[in-house]
């Protein structure tokens, strides 16, 4: 039997719903740079400005999209963001200078406060990442729930499909990495659905397949909803797999049917 509802309630630190942007050491946007952007798109616009009385003051704006507002901090003239931790790369060479870059950090506003992790403000946040990816100088985008660096064209181009009705960028809203035991986890589906994704070792024996077909299943999942009880499906080669909810519905395990 399939049961499965949309959203979740998983437990989230507030600093997880956000999106940073990266910049050359000294060439992070200022407010005007902002404003600016948001004149040439009609896709979002300032809702409020700081009285520029102090460079402190100066350094944030409030970001108007989807009928949802969003806070952006770390703008010149006042100090950058603190940068976000880096665990998965995608399109970034391994070799770049993380550590010069500058962080601009985009977050729901107050009033979201009790739905940072609602999908609709999710998603309208992932989309302003790629909205900014058009300001100069950056170096890439951090999707802070996956602790993946995107390069921005590649963050951009994921994004705008989704929101344009394709695929679920799973590489870079989420990411996959192997486990101790020779299974494939997901990080950063938690905070859509409430769950993580666990792959079984023998749907996995080859990594480069293994990590396709876990992405066929986080697209699914973000499709369909967080698992509350166990469940069958056809999996792509016509397989039956089976998807159990387990660790208190934290995680979703894929085994194959027996």
């Amino acid at each position: 039997m399939k049961a499965i509802v949309n959203g979740g309630n998983f437990d989230l630190c507030g600093d997880l719903s956000a999106v940073s942007l990266l910049f050359a050491a000294g060439m992070r946007p200022d407010a005007s740079a902002i404003r600016a952007l948001t004149r040439n798109d009609g896709n979002f616009s300032v809702s409020l400005e700081p009285a520029e009385v102090s460079s402190e003051e100066a350094a944030w704006v409030e970001l108007l999209a989807n009928g949802l507002t969003f806070d952006v901090t770390g703008l010149n003239p006042g100090p950058a963001a603190a940068q976000p931790e880096r665990e998965h790369l995608f399109g970034l060479s391994e070799a770049a200078d993380f550590a010069a870059w500058e962080a601009i950090t985009i977050t729901p506003g107050a009033h979201l406060a009790g739905g940072k992790t609602m999908f609709a403000v999710l998603r309208t946040l992932a989309w302003l990442g790629a909205l900014l990816a058009d300001l100069p100088h950056l170096q890439a985008i951090v999707w802070h729930p996956a602790r993946a660096w995107n390069a921005p064209n590649y963050y951009r181009s994921g994004v705008q499909r989704w929101i344009e009705g394709g695929v679920f960028p799973g590489l870079g809203l989420t990411a996959i990495s192997p486990t101790g035991g020779g299974s494939l986890m997901s990080e950063g589906l938690a905070v859509f659905i409430g769950q993580e994704l666990v792959v079984s070792p023998e749907l996995v024996r080859d990594r480069s397949e293994g990590t396709k077909f876990a992405m066929r299943l986080v697209n699914w999942l973000i499709e369909n909803g967080r698992i509350t009880e166990s469940t069958s499906m056809i999996g792509p080669s016509g397989e039956t797999l089976r998807l159990i909810s387990d660790q208190n519905q934290q995680i979703v395990k894929v085994t194959a049917s027996s």
